[in-house]
């Protein structure tokens, strides 16, 4: 009998208001079984923890992942499988934390919420919660669990965690993996696309990280960006990574103020990545020459990685003090299946 453990950190499917009184009620395991019996025919053993308090998933930040990587870490040994039930805003953001926090993970763990809350009659929280579970839970024909890295289950769809950005702020397709097809696919059966899934190297122990550095800033770059405004995120106190988001491949306006202060910020020390503004397709610096040049300044290619993918990576890498040059060249390979290069 597989054994889950869902942890609920907080977000709109936990909003369990008494459809009597009104009254606001705490999210537990026997709140979840009461609203939503279908548990009960899982032949699971399921666990319920929480954040206490909850938090909206606004309020989400660096320290929130470490606790929930040791909250994994420290039962990892006995459950099969991780839900984790989070607010929809930055969902994709703890997903791509945790893929990287959580190295050679050889267990399912799920992230999922939803849209509605869980007591509404139109929720999607309930099928996302059960198929959820379904999946944390399945294993092969040997055994061995079917999925052994963090996704985000949403409206049918099993995506990497890294990989998966919100797209929508109301309707139930809240979330989209542009760069990268869907692990999975539920409808009567879930079908899974066995050659997409990620797997840890053979023989590789999981070894979990509780070390982020936030000291990174994101720049868009956009028509009419003023000079005085990319001066003051280069004078930024501690600044160690910037992103920056650019136009279709990988393009900025070719201002020779621009390109001298991410020439000094790359001497300085600072890590420089370039991500596309576009949802789909990937940098590449080496096609024209406004690209060319940000390649040429000592910016690095972010290739076709999700802001929230390149954001985390560079929060995790620096977190662990490795010098600069260090840090560019693992930002350069792909970690957990974030990038194609």
């Amino acid at each position: 009998m597989s054994s889950i453990l869902i942890i609920y950190t907080g977000g709109t499917i936990g909003m369990m208001e008494n459809p009597e009184t009104g009254a606001l009620e705490n999210f537990d395991l026997a709140h979840l079984r009461r609203h939503v019996p279908e548990l009960g025919r899982f032949q699971y053993d399921i666990d319920f923890t929480a954040f206490d308090p909850p938090i909206d998933s606004s309020d989400m930040e660096p320290k929130y992942w470490v606790k929930l990587a040791r909250m994994i870490a420290d039962c990892y040994d006995r459950y099969d499988g991780f839900v984790v039930l989070h607010g929809t805003d930055t969902m994709a953001f703890t997903a791509s934390a945790l893929s990287f926090m959580l190295e050679n993970l050889g267990k399912p763990v799920i992230i999922t919420g939803s849209q509605l809350p869980i007591l509404k009659l139109r929720t999607d929280g309930k099928e996302n919660l059960l198929t959820s579970i379904e999946i944390a839970a399945d294993k092969d024909e040997a055994g061995r669990p079917i999925v052994t890295e963090v996704c985000i289950f949403f409206e049918n769809r099993l995506m990497r965690g890294n990989r998966t950005t919100k797209i929508n702020a109301e309707g139930f397709n809240a979330f989209r993996s542009h760069n990268y097809p869907a692990l999975a696919k539920a409808g009567i059966h879930i079908r899974y696309e066995h050659n997409l899934l990620y797997r840890p190297p053979r023989g590789a122990l999981f070894k979990p990280h509780f070390l982020m550095d936030n000291h990174v800033i994101v720049l868009t770059i956009f028509p009419g960006l003023r000079e005085e405004y990319v001066h003051a995120v280069a004078r930024m106190p501690g600044l160690k990574g910037v992103v920056l988001k650019t136009y279709g491949s990988g393009n900025a306006p070719q201002k020779p103020w621009l390109i001298d202060i991410l020439r000094r910020l790359n001497a300085a020390g600072v890590v420089l990545v370039n991500i596309t503004q576009c949802s789909q397709g990937t940098v590449e610096m080496h096609r024209y020459g406004t690209g060319l040049q940000l390649l040429q300044a000592g910016v690095i290619n972010g290739y076709d990685s999700t802001l929230e993918g390149t954001v985390t990576k560079l929060m995790f890498l620096l977190g662990h003090g490795l010098p600069a040059d260090e840090v560019k060249r693992r930002m350069s390979r792909s970690l957990a299946g974030e990038i194609t290069v």
